[in-house]
């Protein structure tokens, strides 16, 4: 019997002690496009690859690199409808802690609530891990730039 009979839930364990969901979501991450981020003293850069397997896909229309607030913003590696959901559900949470608040969500609590629901995602029945890696980058209030990754 071959891996293929564990792989149908996220909590079952393979022979060899894997967790095969989650191999087949750092698998799409590895055969995703390079996403690199540059932690400076006075900023952050983020920046990627971006090639299409097909020339039906229009360019223009797909956007790798996302700004989630006025000061942060995201680059991924891996299945790109995976992270368009990962950058709305950080937009939304942004939103309403700037409703609440009334200042912008610090990078790191970002990170903290993206990391929570992609972990989520990993331990709930019925759906399956992120297949993507993210870098979230952005300056927070005090001016220090900051430069994180969550993986699946």
């Amino acid at each position: 019997m071959g891996d293929s009979a564990y792989s149908f839930s996220l909590t079952t364990f393979s022979r060899t002690g894997k967790l095969l969901q989650i191999e087949y979501a750092l698998n799409a991450v590895a055969n995703g496009r390079t996403a690199l981020g540059i932690a400076a003293v006075d900023g952050v850069v983020i920046a990627t690859d971006k090639k299409f397997a097909s020339a039906l896909v229009e360019g223009e229309d797909v956007s790798k690199v996302e700004a989630i607030t006025d000061s942060s913003g995201f680059v991924y590696a891996g299945v790109g409808p995976d992270y368009r959901v990962l950058v709305r559900k950080a937009r939304k949470s942004a939103q309403a802690y700037f409703r609440e608040y009334r200042e912008t969500k610090p990078v790191a609590q970002l990170v903290k609530s993206t990391a929570s629901v992609m972990q989520e995602y990993t331990q709930s029945g019925g759906v399956r891990p992120f297949g993507v890696s993210l870098l979230v980058a952005g300056i927070d209030g005090d001016g220090v730039p900051r430069l994180f990754q969550v993986d699946p």
